[in-house]
């Protein structure tokens, strides 16, 4: 079964300098019916003004992943980590027992665009952890890429949780199929461009909320970037 979650359906706040779409109940906006999927928790489709940011702050117990569409995302924490997450980059932080950190926009003149993931940990209490890896546009063209999973599998970012993501880039007649467990849950983000999901057609920053199906085939895509999660029911 497929259910579709349309961009326009989304949570929205502006607060001047931020601007941020929540695909699920977040802060202020609260809808019963998208608490999360799966152990998915949080997608916030944010905009950071030049010069501003998210000051210092803690999380606890969540993996944290960013994906940055444009501009650059300055982060600095708590163990130590001062880094610029550049469009490209997949970055990943474990909050553990418990962290401290801020996030800013550096860049001159420009938006950063970003994606701020939460999914939930299958193990609490650990030592805070981050990583960052930069994963090329050829290497998602055309297929789903496997960006972060568990331990690190096939070379990804490594995730302290019951998760896979895949990144894809699709275009034209190109096409990208990726197996399911019916038992589990499964999560299409839209970022941009359109596409077909099992023949049903997404457009910039829509979803669709799988459970049941033993398979997923991306096509008939125009200018498309999509994220993929595989998640634990």
């Amino acid at each position: 079964m497929i259910t579709l979650r349309k961009s326009q359906e989304r949570g929205y706040a502006d607060h001047g300098w931020l601007k941020s779409y929540h695909s699920f109940s977040f802060a202020g906006y609260y809808d019963e019916a998208n608490m999360g999927w799966g152990n998915l928790r949080v997608i916030n489709e944010d905009r950071i003004a030049p010069g501003t940011g998210f000051g210092t702050h803690g999380h606890r117990d969540m993996e944290i992943i960013s994906y940055v569409l444009s501009g650059n995302l300055a982060h600095k924490d708590s163990m130590g980590n001062i880094k610029g997450i550049p469009p490209g980059d997949v970055q990943r932080m474990s909050a553990g027992k418990g962290v401290m950190h801020s996030e800013f926009n550096h860049a001159q003149g420009q938006e950063t665009h970003f994606l701020q993931i939460w999914i939930e940990p299958n193990v609490t209490g650990i030592s805070p952890s981050y990583e960052q890896k930069t994963v090329e546009a050829a290497e998602k063209q055309g297929v789903l890429k496997l960006v972060a999973a568990p331990a690190g599998e096939g070379a990804s970012i490594g995730l302290h949780a019951d998760a896979r993501l895949y990144a894809g880039l699709l275009d034209g007649s190109e096409s990208a199929t990726l197996a399911l467990d019916p038992k589990r849950k499964a999560y299409v983000h839209l970022v941009r461009g359109s596409l077909s999901v099992n023949g049903q057609q997404l457009t910039g920053g829509d979803a669709a909320k799988i459970q049941g199906e033993s398979s997923l085939t991306l096509n008939a895509a125009n200018d498309a970037e999509v994220l993929v999660f595989d998640l634990a029911a």
